[in-house]
């Protein structure tokens, strides 16, 4: 089948849109991708939608700048959609399924509560093409963690790869998930902490730009180890998997430990990025057993200051992107929801045990068509 998949991540930069063919358990081509990059006044939208959405008791309710968010996000998403298969040519009623994510406002899996904003309804009208979405929810309902839900993706793509076992897949977005791949059991998956989050709100609040592009300012500072020590001192890291985390959920304790305030702009991004190297690496603590081969994605496998300091950090362990291991580190969380769509359609399970603490393994996803 050919399926479109869609990943609006909590880094906010844009819309990865990808295209694969696949029966749902193997792949048999990666086709193009694209961004659909946010200009600023969509961010701001989206963010002030995540600030209001800890109030809501119900993944239904849509109150106020939460509708407003909603329906410009299906309708740029709509928008992705259709320029992607004019730019590739693509004939529309060749592509069988859109895997379509959402936008991710609040995620507290505690409260059986997870919150992707996004009309699976309006997409599919407006794309002529069947969309599954709400991937979430089933699993979150029976118990599970809702996330990471790509793992049974990355261990497909991991199948026909030539590296040392046990592999671990690492995607850094806002918040940092790893898929740990030993042979043909059932992967094991978490969050292991912040990632791109913090960095950014730091980078945000100083300067008024999104990032510290390409790790620049990062690069040029200095690591204060002792904060490091206090912010991993947080109990998250200690517990085993399966785990996950909202894009806030370290906000506060970073502010009460990490003193920004005192540090200059290049210190406090050292800092901030050694922090995603060093809570990645306590995860290994947790695992069976630790990986040989990392494979890194997501917007962090772009910033060379904090891929030099995962190499450090996970030594002997080789470090790589997804590129250099023939993936692509952009748009591997795209092409996994359109693998999962077409398991969605197929009745496969898309979570385990072992990835979200689900009871069994668990089918998810909503299907509408035009």
């Amino acid at each position: 089948m050919r399926a479109i998949g869609l990943m609006s991540g909590t880094s906010m930069d844009g819309i990865d849109v990808a295209m694969i063919e696949t029966d749902g358990e193997t792949v048999s081509r990666l086709g193009p991708s694209a961004l659909h990059g946010y200009r600023e006044h969509e961010v701001a939208l989206l963010r002030r939608a995540m600030e209001a959405a800890p109030a809501l008791r119900a993944r239904t309710e849509r109150p106020g700048v939460i509708a407003d968010a909603e329906r410009m996000s299906t309708a740029l998403h709509a928008r992705a959609v259709n320029a992607f298969l004019a730019v590739n040519a693509i004939d529309r009623k060749t592509i069988d399924v859109l895997g379509f994510h959402g936008q991710t406002i609040l995620h507290r899996p505690q409260q059986r509560l997870t919150v992707q904003i996004g009309d699976g309804v309006a997409l599919a009208r407006e794309t002529g093409i069947p969309v599954v979405y709400d991937f979430r929810a089933a699993d979150v309902a029976a118990g599970g963690q809702g996330a990471p839900l790509v793992p049974v993706f990355h261990q497909a793509l991991a199948r026909a790869l030539d590296r040392r076992h046990p592999i671990a897949v690492l995607n850094l977005g806002g918040v940092a998930n790893i898929t740990f791949i030993d042979g043909d059991s059932d992967p094991i998956a978490c969050d292991t902490g912040p990632a791109n989050a913090p960095i950014d709100d730091f980078f945000r609040a100083r300067t008024g730009t999104p990032r510290d592009e390409d790790g620049a300012r990062a690069a040029a500072g200095r690591v204060d180890e002792a904060t490091i020590a206090r912010l991993l001192a947080h109990p998250f890291f200690a517990q085993p998997p399966p785990k996950s985390l909202d894009r806030n959920d370290f906000r506060a304790w970073i502010g009460v430990h990490a003193g920004l305030a005192g540090k200059s702009l290049e210190d406090g991004a050292a800092t901030l990025t050694m922090l995603t190297a060093a809570t990645v690496a306590r995860v290994v603590d947790v695992l069976p057993r630790a990986p040989r081969s990392w494979i890194v994605a997501g917007g962090g496998a772009r910033n060379p200051t904090l891929m030099r300091m995962l190499a450090e950090k996970l030594r002997p362990a080789s470090v790589e992107t997804a590129d250099r291991a023939g993936w692509s580190a952009d748009a591997l969380e795209a092409q996994a929801f359109a693998f999962l769509a077409v398991r969605s359609l197929q009745g496969l399970p898309l979570t385990f045990p072992t990835t979200t603490g689900a009871p069994r393994p668990m089918p998810g996803g909503v299907l509408v068509r035009p």
